[in-house]
């Protein structure tokens, strides 16, 4: 099997997951199974290995500048030890890609975009530069990253460190934290609906941390946790995956991220074609939709509502906590009203679903 191999690949090995290629990466899809662990993660904890993930420092005295441009969403407000999600788009209003910007200092930022889109993502930053006086470093080959997730996430962390990791707010992060005597960046976002904790190192230091939350984590009953529970964690929670939910011809809007798009704020890149098509009303909208007949929903299986086509599953899978089979759906926004009755076509068979709300679950708070 071809792909490049994150720092924690001979752990995964080790562990006994079953390694797939993912994005040009080799990576466990599962341990255990994926509803094992994907039940870990709601009850328990389980932990990630990320590190394919891109990690790009941007700096200089137009920083600021430079990634109120770059991003749809507004950072005026951001304020250093926080972190902001948003999509980039292109300039007709298409998804380049979707990430994270943690704000370090005036002038020092550190963007995490998709595994698969860092080359894409490094390219189209270089030709966003322009004027500004910014430099950027692409730190993605020499960074580990581990994500903690579950409901015992912050038991299992505060013994390997004596940093107040609790006071750690939704979307903040700590620099310069040890952890198992490695010197990392803690931060509390998530990919999958529970409460948790990423943790970026060095990516010689990985595996020895990958071995001091899973010690720790033993009596919690934590388990290592692969590509495919991480996927249904976050369907479940309506989270957008780039080239699914989200893409160059699914802009942000379609995708139902508004709120991350400021469209009144100074120019950014597709905020004119944001613009018009919001006046003009959105081609189609990715919906929710639970499957009310025999069947699994699968990505690229047409939708037909009144003997027509109207999308395409983005994604489709049976929902473990709901015990339901569920699918995202694009479809022709005079479809996309809660309750409609739609047919999805697995392979020839018209599968009933209805339109339901999006997020299909909300952790217990």
């Amino acid at each position: 099997m071809e792909g490049k191999k994150t720092p924690l690949y001979e752990k995964h090995v080790e562990y006994g997951g079953r390694i797939v290629e993912f994005g040009g990466w080799l990576l466990p899809v599962q341990y255990s199974g994926v509803l094992a662990e994907h039940k870990a993660v709601r009850t328990r904890a389980g932990l990630f290995d990320v590190s394919h993930m891109g990690e790009i420092w941007a700096e200089g005295k137009d920083v600021f500048a430079f990634l109120q441009n770059l991003v749809t969403n507004d950072l005026t407000d951001l304020k250093v030890g926080q972190t902001r999600y948003s999509p980039i788009c292109y300039k007709d209003g298409g998804t380049v890609d979707d990430l994270l910007v943690y704000k370090f200092g005036e002038d020092r930022y550190l963007i995490v975009v998709n595994a698969a889109n860092i080359e894409k993502d490094w390219e189209w930053m270089q030709e966003n530069v322009g004027v500004f006086q910014v430099t950027l470093t692409n730190k993605s080959n020499v960074t580990g990253q581990l994500a903690l997730q579950g409901p015992k996430a912050l038991e299992i962390l505060q013994k390997l460190t004596t940093a107040p990791v609790g006071d750690i707010g939704y979307y903040h992060f700590l620099e310069d934290v040890l952890v198992a005597g490695k010197v990392t960046i803690v931060s509390r976002t998530g990919y999958t609906g529970e409460d948790g904790f990423e943790i970026y190192c060095q990516a010689q230091d990985a595996p020895v941390l990958w071995e001091a939350i899973m010690a720790a984590g033993k009596e919690e009953g934590i388990l290592p946790t692969g590509l495919g529970c991480r996927d249904t964690l976050r369907f479940e929670c309506c989270m957008p995956l780039y080239g699914h939910e989200l893409s160059p011809q699914i802009t942000p809007l379609m995708a139902g991220l508004g709120m991350f798009v400021k469209l009144d704020k100074e120019d950014f890149n597709g905020r004119d074609a944001l613009k018009e098509q919001k006046a003009s009303g959105l081609p189609q909208r990715v919906m929710g939709a639970e499957i009310t007949g025999r069947g699994i929903a699968r990505a690229g299986f047409p939708v037909q509502c009144e003997g027509k086509v109207i999308g395409h599953v983005t994604t489709g899978s049976p929902a473990p906590t709901l015990g339901k089979n569920m699918a995202l759906v694009l479809i022709d926004t005079a479809y996309a009203t809660i309750g409609k009755e739609i047919f999805i076509d697995v392979r020839g068979k018209a599968i009933p679903a209805v339109i339901v709300k999006k997020p299909f679950y909300k952790r217990p708070q």
